[in-house]
């Protein structure tokens, strides 16, 4: 990549950010990149003329960018839905110190031609920990519990969506939002419960951590979309506290789960968002759902603070605002030397 002139490669969103230009230089450093269509708002502007507000997104970052009706790419915009992925071609702009780049033109572009052109793992984000050694650890967590119908249940669930289950993010824009991110929280949440357990006998392990491993299991039927999550019909219509209840509550009618542990365990489900106006359907009334409401709420927001930081660009002090935190975070480790 140039600062002056034309970017010869295809542009990352992390090194757009990297680069280190006032807004009169913006103009003149074009670049060429390929992104996903993360969301696409139309608007209608104050002098009546409509115009785009799109998100787009890879695997290392995202940015906004307006786009008036008197843009060339703004038909072609106009026309793509929310996970599209398209060729980009523009040049920087900033508003309001946040990258959102003047688009020139646009095109229709796939995975298979990232593929081929070898740039397919720029697109998509993922954890740092592989997708094998999480699922791995997943098991592990289901041979842990001891009650053999309870087992049953967690068993059965994992298999029937095992697929869905490796590949989903846990959320569109919050937390873990990227591809097997879903994974990724559970098996965090997972190792956080194992370890605060003993310190908590009051919680019963078993129930813990089959409340753990099904908590976000709605998810799977709420979210939609192979490479870039949108909101399914039926996760617009239900929700994925109801839709996991549902999904957990045949798992364990089938496992012959007796009623005071399934009326527990879809408490868990029912109850982990930890506020009504947060999506739960109640307040946590139980040790282990107290206990999983919590620890989903801390690697919620861990979560957040760990992709802040490996999506900065190099040299930043602060991350842009985390709405889930309520604050920007800051980048720059602690200094230990006297």
């Amino acid at each position: 990549m140039t600062q002056s002139g034309i970017v010869t490669d295809y542009s990352t969103i992390k090194a757009l950010n990297s680069l280190d230009c006032s807004d009169s230089q913006a103009d003149t450093i074009h670049f060429t990149g390929v992104y996903f269509i993360k969301r696409k708002l139309s608007k209608i502007a104050k002098n009546g003329n409509p115009y785009l507000m799109i998100d787009f997104t890879d695997a290392s970052g995202n940015f906004t960018s307006t786009v008036f009706n008197n843009n060339s790419a703004y038909t072609s915009l106009n026309d793509l839905s929310e996970g599209s992925l398209i060729k980009m071609h523009g040049s920087l702009r900033y508003y309001n110190e946040k990258l959102s780049p003047e688009i020139q033109s646009i095109a229709r572009y796939s995975m298979e031609e990232a593929t081929n052109e070898g740039i397919a793992d720029q697109l998509i984000e993922v954890p740092p920990e592989s997708e094998v050694e999480l699922w791995a650890t997943l098991c592990e967590g289901i041979e842990r519990i001891k009650h053999p119908a309870l087992k049953a249940t967690v068993q059965s669930v994992i298999d029937q969506h095992e697929t869905a289950f490796r590949t989903s993010p846990a959320a569109i824009s919050m937390h873990h939002a990227y591809r097997h991110g879903l994974l990724e929280h559970s098996v965090h949440m997972l190792r956080v419960g194992i370890a605060l357990l003993p310190i908590y006998p009051e919680v019963d392990p078993d129930l813990a951590l089959a409340g753990i491993l099904l908590h976000d299991i709605g998810k799977l039927e709420e979210y939609e979309g192979e490479f870039s999550a949108q909101t399914s019909r039926l996760g617009l219509l239900q929700g994925h506290v109801v839709l996991g209840y549902k999904i957990v509550r045949k798992a364990a009618i089938l496992s012959k789960l007796n009623l005071d542990l399934c009326e527990r365990l879809e408490h868990i489900i029912l109850s982990h968002q930890g506020e009504k106006e947060w999506g739960a359907a109640a307040m946590a009334a139980t040790p282990e759902a107290v206990f999983v409401s919590m620890v989903d709420n801390l690697d919620a927001k861990m979560g957040m603070v760990q992709r802040a930081l490996r999506n900065a660009p190099e040299g930043a002090i602060y991350s842009d605002y985390l709405a889930g935190l309520k604050t920007k975070v800051l980048l720059m480790p602690p200094e230990k030397e006297d």
